[in-house]
This record gives C-alpha cells, structure tokens and sequence, in this order.
C-alpha cells in the first residue's frame, strides 16, 4: 500500500471523479483538501455533522484515510469519526464534530472552509467495496446518475446491478 501521488490523484480526478467538484487549488501535498457545504455554529461540548461540499469516490483498488486541518485543532475541534473512507464508496462524508475548546467559545465553520486532507492509498487483493446504508449519501439526482454511469461503465463488476440501484434509490438525501 502508499499513498497515491498527486499527478497519479489529479488523473483519478478526472478519470473516475474521485472528488467532485474539484478545484486544482485545493490539492495538497499528495491529497486534497476537503471543504465544508453549509455554514454552522458549534457551540461548547456540542456535537454535529458536517457535510463535505464535495463527493468522494474511492475506486475498489483504493481506500482513503482523513485527517483534520491543524487550524481547527487548535482551536479545540474534535473529530470523532473513524479516518477511513472504504473502497467503493461513493457520497458525501458526514464529518463528526465536537467543540472541546478551552476558552468554551464557540466555532464558527463557514461554507466552503478547507476542514479535511483527504489521501488516497493503493490496495492489495479483491475488491470489497462499500454497500452499506451510506452508499450515495447526500447526492443529488444528478450526482447519482453521474457516477452510477462511472460504475456502469469503468468498474461493471464492481456492484450487482440490483445492488446498485437499491443504493441509488435509498439513499440518504
């Protein structure tokens, strides 16, 4: 396994959209920086979601490990959710926040924040993707149908056809 280079991670952008939107300026080192879709509040010791603006694909020879922006850290942002992004999923992750800041103030995270480097590593053995109740999660009609066309036509194998428009079709909106 090694972490995918980021000439190797702008070809997978464009070659199976594993981030869209993309935007060149968010490219990091060898990952991306994940931003935030809506603006929100979180105050002392409390608990939300946050929703990625963008989509994350993770084609079936890759999984994808996060970690927080130091910036958010420091301010006493916590991130509760595992770092891990399985092979095959596709969606918008749902980022688990809690406010454990010293001077109990509240933070702001506003629309559009860079809030996670995201990098994507090379796996070995048969593919094992993602069917879990998560699959799509927060996609647009548009969005599905873009990337359940990317499935269908790069990776055919990859989902049961009833599996895969099951997912589509329970999707979290």
């Amino acid at each position: 396994m090694c972490v995918i280079g980021k000439n190797k991670l702008v070809e997978m952008i464009e070659k199976y959209k594993v981030i869209y939107p993309y935007d060149s300026n968010l490219l990091d080192g060898d990952g991306y920086i994940l931003t935030v879709k809506d603006e929100t509040t979180l105050h002392y010791l409390e608990h939300k979601n946050l929703i990625s603006y963008e989509v994350v694909f993770t084609p079936p020879d890759t999984v994808a490990h996060l970690t927080a922006k130091s910036r958010y850290g420091r301010m006493g942002l916590s991130f509760l959710n595992a770092a891990k992004v399985h092979s095959g999923f596709i969606g918008r992750l749902a980022l688990e926040l809690v406010n454990l800041s010293n001077d109990r103030q509240p933070i702001v995270i506003k629309r559009g924040d860079p809030l996670m480097h995201i990098e994507f590593i090379t796996r070995d053995g048969s593919p094992s993707p993602y069917t879990g109740p998560y699959q799509f999660q927060y996609m647009t009609d548009e969005e599905t149908a873009m990337y359940k066309a990317v499935i269908e036509k790069k990776f055919p194998t990859l989902f049961n056809q009833g599996n895969l428009d099951r997912m589509v079709k329970d999707r979290i909106i």
